[in-house]
């Protein structure tokens, strides 16, 4: 372990807008926040698209990462340090994964995930396994280094404390991103009081738990959680851009697979569209490279493909009502067959988005996701579920909320110059849901 200790002779910091400063005393940090990989992440947005909708939300996962790190520093440095149930010796560990957690998400990865199949805790561990600056300099530590930090982010490493301290219901990772997509989109709904519960926070064998003295600053977590989930990251304008990126990905590679000849070969797309991308591939991928093509893509012969870029670039998002898949279609069946009739490709322009969230749940064994609860300590030394003690947390537990919206395409179905009758015909039954 022979660059485990290894200290820069001064202490760097970040300043930051949520912490203040993130402080950097150890040279491996140092080294890995200047690796290529992590300083990739500058050119990742941490909200994908949501920067349509609250402008100023134009923060990068390299400003979350940081984040995450300074959380768990003070917490594996200040609250656990000298508690017995605490082992020092997976300090650097845990400091490593906070910060590397996110490595691996491409531009605006959820709809890339979806089209492509790819999996950004996958090109996590691929990054800190294979042949790259992150995996040479965590192999500094040690030659079995890099494999543990990847099973802390994979969640298979034997220390389930070090797991829970960047993935259980109440981590630094939630932790750092409420506040900071709070703080950059202008919302109050995501501030909690983080001192507080750092300092009720006790490590235990298999997870963090926390004083009952500071169960309602726990579950003012919860809540804002709750929130941010619906008025911010479900924001029914964020998911209309999302539908129009998600549609410009599909179409792009439609016409790859039909041996389009596009203006501008998309180079960087032809692993994605093959289903073949390796490591160096990905890492080549960032938001100023899909932008890029999507702005010259507007010049495209495609009507869909320059139309769904022409939107995304300018913001002429869709239009969006309320829908209930389960209950209408039906409907959706003859939208479907009228949009046709009208020359509109429903495939393009006609899409049911839907948002679901399980704001907290308790431990189920068996059930996909597993969650493990959150605890509180008792003053006489018991551990006890939250839900139980709390009547608000009680109230949302295990209930899964779930929002479903139609989108399409108001401007070409007011243009009645051609297909008027039918167009009318759509938006009239558009209206009825409005």
């Amino acid at each position: 372990m022979q660059h485990s200790n290894v200290k820069l002779s001064e202490e760097k910091v970040f300043k930051d807008p949520v912490h203040r400063y993130a402080h950097v005393r150890d040279k491996i940090i140092w080294d890995l926040i200047g690796t290529k990989e992590f300083q990739r992440l500058r050119r990742i947005k941490q909200l994908g698209t949501t920067y349509l909708t609250f402008h100023g939300a134009e923060h990068s996962r390299f400003n979350h990462s940081l984040g995450v790190y300074e959380i768990v520093r003070r917490i594996v440095d200040d609250v656990f340090k000298g508690r017995p149930e605490w082992n020092e010796d997976e300090r650097l560990l845990s400091l490593c994964a906070a910060l590397l957690h996110d490595l691996g998400h491409g531009p605006f990865s959820h709809s890339f995930e979806k089209v492509y199949h790819t999996d950004h805790e996958f090109f996590t561990r691929q990054i800190i396994l294979g042949n790259t600056e992150v995996n040479a300099v965590l192999r500094l530590v040690s030659p079995d280094f890099p494999q543990k930090v990847a099973d802390v982010v994979g969640k298979t490493y034997e220390d389930k404390l070090v797991v829970s301290l960047i993935s259980s219901q109440i981590d630094a990772d939630r932790m750092d991103y409420l506040q900071r997509d709070a703080y950059f989109t202008g919302v109050s709904y995501g501030h909690f009081d983080m001192e507080r519960i750092m300092r009720v926070m006790r490590p235990r064998e298999d997870q963090v738990v926390f004083k009952s003295t500071g169960m309602h600053a726990v579950e003012d977590y919860i809540m804002s959680r709750y929130q941010m989930y619906w008025q911010v990251y479900f924001h029914p304008v964020t998911r209309s851009a999302e539908v129009i990126l998600t549609k410009i990905l599909q179409r792009a590679k439609a016409l790859y697979e039909n041996s389009y000849t596009f203006k501008y070969e998309p180079t960087h797309f032809i692993s994605l569209f093959e289903g073949n991308v390796t490591l160096e591939d990905y890492l080549k991928l960032d938001e100023a490279i899909i932008l890029y093509y999507f702005q010259m893509w507007e010049d495209e012969e495609d009507f869909i493909l320059r139309d769904l870029c022409n939107r995304f670039m300018n913001r002429n998002l869709l239009k969006y009502v309320e829908f209930d898949p389960a209950r209408e279609y039906k409907l959706l069946g003859n939208l479907d067959e009228l949009f046709r009739e009208a020359e509109i490709d429903p495939d393009y322009y006609l899409a049911v988005d839907s948002s679901s969230d399980l704001p907290y749940d308790f431990y189920r064994p068996g059930e996909e996701e597993e969650r493990l609860p959150i605890h509180l300590l008792m003053p006489n030394g018991e551990l006890r579920e939250l839900s139980r003690e709390s009547t608000i947390v009680q109230a949302i537990s295990g209930k899964r909320r779930t929002d479903h919206k139609l989108y399409y395409p108001e401007d070409i179905l007011l243009d009645q110059s051609k297909h008027g009758k039918i167009k009318q015909q759509i938006l009239s039954i558009l209206k009825k849901h409005g």
